[in-house]
Protein backbone atom coordinates (compact mmCIF):
# COMPACT_ATOMS: atom_id res chain seq x y z
CA UNK A 1 0.00 0.00 0.00
CA UNK A 2 1.85 3.17 -0.90
CA UNK A 3 0.94 6.40 0.94
CA UNK A 4 1.33 9.54 -0.68
CA UNK A 5 0.88 13.57 -0.36
CA UNK A 6 -1.90 15.59 -2.27
CA UNK A 7 -1.79 18.94 -1.78
CA UNK A 8 -5.04 21.30 -2.36
CA UNK A 9 -4.49 24.85 -3.29
CA UNK A 10 -5.28 28.22 -1.80
CA UNK A 11 -7.54 30.88 -3.76
CA UNK A 12 -7.24 32.11 -6.33
CA UNK A 13 -4.57 30.67 -7.77
CA UNK A 14 -4.36 26.92 -8.98
CA UNK A 15 -1.97 24.08 -8.69
CA UNK A 16 1.09 25.32 -10.07
CA UNK A 17 1.72 27.18 -6.42
CA UNK A 18 2.75 23.82 -4.83
CA UNK A 19 5.91 23.80 -7.59
CA UNK A 20 8.01 24.77 -4.81
CA UNK A 21 7.14 21.84 -2.73
CA UNK A 22 6.76 19.20 -5.92
CA UNK A 23 10.03 20.06 -6.72
CA UNK A 24 11.74 19.97 -3.35
CA UNK A 25 10.02 17.03 -1.95
CA UNK A 26 10.79 14.51 -4.76
CA UNK A 27 11.46 11.72 -2.18
CA UNK A 28 7.65 11.46 -1.55
CA UNK A 29 4.85 10.73 -3.55
CA UNK A 30 2.85 13.49 -4.30
CA UNK A 31 -0.35 15.06 -6.07
CA UNK A 32 -0.90 18.79 -6.56
CA UNK A 33 -4.44 19.18 -8.09
CA UNK A 34 -6.09 21.73 -9.91
CA UNK A 35 -9.35 22.34 -8.29
CA UNK A 36 -12.57 22.45 -10.11
CA UNK A 37 -12.61 25.77 -12.75
CA UNK A 38 -9.13 26.38 -11.93
CA UNK A 39 -5.59 25.76 -13.84
CA UNK A 40 -7.60 24.33 -16.91
CA UNK A 41 -9.63 21.36 -14.62
CA UNK A 42 -13.22 21.08 -15.70
CA UNK A 43 -15.86 23.36 -13.19
CA UNK A 44 -18.38 21.40 -11.53
CA UNK A 45 -22.43 22.52 -11.29
CA UNK A 46 -24.43 23.03 -8.47
CA UNK A 47 -25.01 24.77 -4.99
CA UNK A 48 -22.20 26.72 -4.09
CA UNK A 49 -22.81 24.68 -0.86
CA UNK A 50 -21.87 21.72 -2.36
CA UNK A 51 -18.88 22.65 -4.20
CA UNK A 52 -16.02 21.95 -1.30
CA UNK A 53 -17.74 18.51 -1.32
CA UNK A 54 -17.38 18.08 -5.30
CA UNK A 55 -14.00 19.58 -4.97
CA UNK A 56 -12.88 16.85 -2.62
CA UNK A 57 -14.42 14.54 -4.90
CA UNK A 58 -12.52 16.20 -7.86
CA UNK A 59 -9.29 15.85 -5.74
CA UNK A 60 -10.03 11.81 -4.90
CA UNK A 61 -10.40 11.24 -8.69
CA UNK A 62 -6.79 12.90 -8.78
CA UNK A 63 -5.92 10.21 -7.58
CA UNK A 64 -6.66 7.04 -10.10
CA UNK A 65 -3.48 5.88 -11.83
CA UNK A 66 -1.14 6.95 -9.33
CA UNK A 67 -0.75 3.82 -7.26
CA UNK A 68 -1.44 6.13 -4.37
CA UNK A 69 -3.72 4.36 -2.26
CA UNK A 70 -4.06 6.45 1.18
CA UNK A 71 -3.30 10.46 1.42
CA UNK A 72 -1.57 13.01 4.03
CA UNK A 73 -4.33 15.35 2.72
CA UNK A 74 -2.28 19.28 2.77
CA UNK A 75 -4.37 21.85 1.98
CA UNK A 76 -3.77 26.00 2.39
CA UNK A 77 -6.79 28.24 2.85
CA UNK A 78 -9.40 27.79 0.21
CA UNK A 79 -7.63 24.01 -0.23
CA UNK A 80 -7.90 23.68 3.72
CA UNK A 81 -11.92 23.99 3.71
CA UNK A 82 -11.43 21.24 0.65
CA UNK A 83 -9.32 19.07 2.87
CA UNK A 84 -12.11 19.48 5.92
CA UNK A 85 -14.57 17.42 3.11
CA UNK A 86 -12.27 15.60 2.09
CA UNK A 87 -11.63 13.78 5.77
CA UNK A 88 -15.83 13.92 5.98
CA UNK A 89 -16.45 11.92 2.47
CA UNK A 90 -13.10 9.99 2.02
CA UNK A 91 -11.29 9.87 5.60
CA UNK A 92 -10.99 5.84 4.93
CA UNK A 93 -8.33 7.25 2.53
CA UNK A 94 -6.95 9.54 4.66
CA UNK A 95 -3.43 9.03 6.89
CA UNK A 96 -2.77 12.53 8.11
CA UNK A 97 -3.71 16.36 7.32
CA UNK A 98 -2.07 19.28 7.42
CA UNK A 99 -3.90 22.44 7.48
CA UNK A 100 -2.10 25.68 6.63
CA UNK A 101 -2.91 29.01 7.33
CA UNK A 102 -6.88 28.13 7.11
CA UNK A 103 -9.86 27.72 9.83
CA UNK A 104 -12.51 25.56 10.51
CA UNK A 105 -15.23 28.29 11.48
CA UNK A 106 -17.51 29.51 8.58
CA UNK A 107 -17.77 33.05 7.63
CA UNK A 108 -19.40 35.49 9.17
CA UNK A 109 -22.37 37.45 7.63
CA UNK A 110 -20.03 40.46 6.58
CA UNK A 111 -17.74 37.83 5.31
CA UNK A 112 -19.90 36.11 3.35
CA UNK A 113 -21.61 39.12 1.67
CA UNK A 114 -18.06 40.53 0.54
CA UNK A 115 -17.06 37.07 -1.06
CA UNK A 116 -21.11 37.69 -2.63
CA UNK A 117 -19.91 41.60 -3.25
CA UNK A 118 -16.56 40.12 -5.13
CA UNK A 119 -18.21 37.38 -6.81
CA UNK A 120 -20.70 40.17 -8.55
CA UNK A 121 -17.59 42.78 -9.28
CA UNK A 122 -16.01 39.57 -10.92
CA UNK A 123 -18.86 38.35 -13.45
CA UNK A 124 -19.42 42.24 -14.14
CA UNK A 125 -15.90 43.49 -14.83
CA UNK A 126 -13.82 40.22 -15.02
CA UNK A 127 -10.84 39.83 -12.79
CA UNK A 128 -8.06 42.43 -14.01
CA UNK A 129 -8.62 44.39 -10.82
CA UNK A 130 -8.12 41.50 -8.74
CA UNK A 131 -5.01 40.85 -10.79
CA UNK A 132 -3.85 44.29 -10.31
CA UNK A 133 -4.69 44.52 -6.83
CA UNK A 134 -4.69 41.02 -5.31
CA UNK A 135 -5.36 40.59 -1.60
CA UNK A 136 -3.21 40.38 1.22
CA UNK A 137 -1.62 37.28 0.04
CA UNK A 138 1.64 38.16 1.08
CA UNK A 139 3.27 39.88 3.90
CA UNK A 140 5.14 43.29 3.01
CA UNK A 141 8.29 41.88 3.21
CA UNK A 142 7.63 39.33 0.13
CA UNK A 143 9.85 39.51 -2.57
CA UNK A 144 8.95 40.94 -5.82
CA UNK A 145 9.39 37.99 -7.94
CA UNK A 146 6.95 36.15 -5.57
CA UNK A 147 4.45 38.96 -6.04
CA UNK A 148 4.73 38.54 -9.74
CA UNK A 149 4.14 34.83 -9.51
CA UNK A 150 1.11 35.20 -7.79
CA UNK A 151 -0.28 38.16 -9.76
CA UNK A 152 0.63 35.62 -12.93
CA UNK A 153 -1.14 32.69 -11.26
CA UNK A 154 -4.43 34.83 -10.43
CA UNK A 155 -4.35 36.03 -13.96
CA UNK A 156 -4.49 33.03 -15.76
CA UNK A 157 -7.70 32.26 -13.96
CA UNK A 158 -11.08 32.54 -15.28
CA UNK A 159 -13.34 34.70 -13.80
CA UNK A 160 -16.04 32.93 -13.60
CA UNK A 161 -13.87 29.98 -11.60
CA UNK A 162 -12.91 33.00 -9.22
CA UNK A 163 -16.15 33.89 -8.42
CA UNK A 164 -17.44 30.68 -8.10
CA UNK A 165 -14.82 29.71 -5.32
CA UNK A 166 -15.67 32.68 -3.47
CA UNK A 167 -19.75 31.90 -3.67
CA UNK A 168 -18.51 28.79 -2.49
CA UNK A 169 -16.68 29.84 0.59
CA UNK A 170 -19.06 31.89 1.73
CA UNK A 171 -21.12 29.06 1.84
CA UNK A 172 -19.06 26.17 3.06
CA UNK A 173 -20.07 23.93 6.27
CA UNK A 174 -19.10 24.97 9.60
CA UNK A 175 -16.17 21.85 10.09
CA UNK A 176 -15.20 22.86 13.92
CA UNK A 177 -17.88 19.64 14.60
CA UNK A 178 -15.52 17.22 12.82
CA UNK A 179 -12.57 18.24 14.86
CA UNK A 180 -12.66 16.35 17.72
CA UNK A 181 -13.32 13.31 15.37
CA UNK A 182 -9.71 13.25 13.61
CA UNK A 183 -7.83 10.39 14.29
CA UNK A 184 -4.98 11.01 12.04
CA UNK A 185 -1.74 12.93 12.79
CA UNK A 186 -2.66 16.55 11.94
CA UNK A 187 -0.16 19.14 11.23
CA UNK A 188 -1.60 23.03 11.29
CA UNK A 189 0.91 25.50 9.87
CA UNK A 190 -0.32 29.20 10.42
CA UNK A 191 1.92 32.40 9.71
CA UNK A 192 2.90 35.23 12.03
CA UNK A 193 2.46 38.08 9.09
CA UNK A 194 -0.73 36.09 7.85
CA UNK A 195 -3.65 38.98 8.00
CA UNK A 196 -5.79 36.81 5.65
CA UNK A 197 -6.48 34.08 8.33
CA UNK A 198 -4.22 35.44 11.35
CA UNK A 199 -2.90 32.75 13.85
CA UNK A 200 -5.11 33.36 15.93
CA UNK A 201 -7.69 32.14 13.72
CA UNK A 202 -6.01 28.74 13.01
CA UNK A 203 -4.68 27.95 16.61
CA UNK A 204 -7.66 26.58 17.79
CA UNK A 205 -7.88 24.09 15.06
CA UNK A 206 -4.37 22.62 17.37
CA UNK A 207 -6.47 22.72 20.73
CA UNK A 208 -9.56 20.91 19.03
CA UNK A 209 -8.04 17.99 16.84
CA UNK A 210 -6.36 15.50 19.60
CA UNK A 211 -2.99 15.27 19.46
CA UNK A 212 -2.59 17.81 16.60
CA UNK A 213 1.27 19.33 15.67
CA UNK A 214 1.00 23.22 15.58
CA UNK A 215 3.85 25.38 13.87
CA UNK A 216 3.94 28.74 13.12
CA UNK A 217 6.64 30.45 10.08
CA UNK A 218 7.35 33.57 10.96
CA UNK A 219 7.28 36.61 9.08
CA UNK A 220 5.31 34.77 6.17
CA UNK A 221 2.27 35.89 4.69
CA UNK A 222 -0.86 34.01 3.60
CA UNK A 223 0.93 31.94 1.30
CA UNK A 224 3.37 30.60 3.40
CA UNK A 225 4.70 27.84 1.56
CA UNK A 226 5.61 30.95 -1.08
CA UNK A 227 7.38 33.12 1.05
CA UNK A 228 9.23 30.46 3.24
CA UNK A 229 9.08 27.23 0.88
CA UNK A 230 12.14 25.70 2.70
CA UNK A 231 10.46 25.72 6.08
CA UNK A 232 7.07 24.64 4.95
CA UNK A 233 8.78 21.96 2.81
CA UNK A 234 11.13 20.91 6.41
CA UNK A 235 7.58 21.00 8.09
CA UNK A 236 5.66 18.46 5.24
CA UNK A 237 8.48 16.03 5.28
CA UNK A 238 8.55 15.78 9.22
CA UNK A 239 4.68 15.70 9.26
CA UNK A 240 4.88 12.47 6.38
CA UNK A 241 7.36 10.73 8.58
CA UNK A 242 4.98 11.20 11.43
CA UNK A 243 2.64 9.70 9.23
CA UNK A 244 4.63 6.91 8.34
CA UNK A 245 5.10 7.63 4.68
CA UNK A 246 8.32 6.59 3.60
CA UNK A 247 10.26 8.02 0.83
CA UNK A 248 11.49 6.48 -2.05
CA UNK A 249 13.73 8.14 -5.51
CA UNK A 250 11.13 6.34 -7.92
CA UNK A 251 8.16 8.46 -6.10
CA UNK A 252 5.12 9.49 -8.02
CA UNK A 253 5.06 13.11 -9.58
CA UNK A 254 1.62 13.99 -9.94
CA UNK A 255 0.46 17.49 -11.17
CA UNK A 256 -2.79 19.54 -12.86
CA UNK A 257 -5.97 19.19 -13.69
CA UNK A 258 -8.32 16.22 -13.87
Amino acid sequence: MTTGLLLLHAFPLDADMWDDQVAGLTEFPVVAVNLPGFGGAAPVTGAPSTWMDQAADHANAALAGTGIDRVVVCGLSMGGYVALAYWRRHRARVAGLALANTKATPDDAEAKQRRRDLATRLRSEGHGFLVESPPPLLSDAAPAEVRERVQTLIRRQSAEAIATASLAMAERADSVPDLAGIDVPTLIITSSADTLIPPEASKPMAEQVPGAHLEVIEGAGHLSNLERPQEFNRLLAEHLARCGVEGNETATRGHGAV
